[in-house]
């Protein structure tokens, strides 16, 4: 039996990691969900299977978000399948095509990151946002863009410059949306992780664990995707009342100014 729904999202980059753990969160919280990823894969459709185990109405949907054109035929196509979309998550993006020296960033690699990770979010928002205006909307339900970012929207990493770029592009983004949209009842929100144990992430575990141990983080351990998707399913309910354009650190305090 299909639960009330507590919204309709749309995820994009949900096939694994963060996305994933979002989806079904949002799942269990209620919401309907369009799990999206660059292709349709085994993955992506077990992501729309383990959320519909929940309760709730999943589809799984493909689309390149760096691709503007076809964002309305990707908004189309979650709408065809759920019904009409509540909520935007923008969390697909990509990291870096090699770390290296910033002196040795190619304008291939700068190009990649921002067209992913901040000019398709910037048109995503805006082609979500102008459904939301343009139709009457449900007053019990929370209507919200919540965009995954990074710590690096903040935090120098020289070995992967552009990269850092594009997530501090995107968190103006998130800031531009939501003092456009408050005033009408949309609530845009920022979620910024540090470190996540994922597989983008695994590479330089080693590394970042040493480091953690002897203090870089307050929490000295690696958060887990869930938290985050337990982070993103809150806003999306609005369950954080009078507030517009925060960014929440979901970083173990990494960010936290410390002497």
């Amino acid at each position: 039996m299909l639960k009330a729904s507590k919204g309709k999202a749309l995820v994009t980059g949900a096939r694994g990691g963060i996305g994933r753990a979002i989806a079904l969160a949002l799942a269990g919280e209620g919401f309907d969900v369009a799990v999206c990823d660059l292709a349709l894969s085994e993955d992506l459709e077990t992501v729309a299977r383990l959320a519909a185990a929940k309760g709730v109405k999943a589809q799984a949907v493909a689309g390149d978000i760096a691709d503007i054109a076809s964002h309305d035929a990707l908004l189309d196509e979650a709408e065809a399948a759920l019904g009409p979309l509540t909520c935007l998550i923008n969390n697909a993006g990509v990291s870096v095509m090699s770390r290296g020296d910033l002196l040795d960033v190619t304008p291939q690699s700068y190009d990649r990151c921002q067209a992913v990770n901040t000019r398709g979010p910037f048109f995503l928002t805006q082609a979500f946002a102008r459904r939301l205006l343009a139709r009457d909307r449900d007053p019990a339900l929370h209507h919200a863009i919540v965009t995954v970012s990074s710590a690096n929207a903040i935090a120098v990493s020289i070995a992967r410059g552009e990269y850092c770029v594009s997530k501090a592009g995107v968190s103006m983004v998130s800031k531009l949306f939501a003092a456009r949209l408050a005033d009408r009842g949309i609530g845009v929100y920022e979620i910024q992780p540090g470190f996540i144990e994922t597989a983008m992430t695994a590479p330089s575990k080693a590394k970042y664990d040493a480091l953690i141990d002897q203090g870089l983080t307050v929490i000295r351990r690696f958060g887990t995707p869930d938290e985050v998707g337990r982070i993103a399913a809150t806003l999306a309910l609005g369950l954080l009342p009078y507030t517009s354009g925060q960014a929440i650190q979901a970083d173990g305090g990494l960010l936290t100014v410390r002497y």
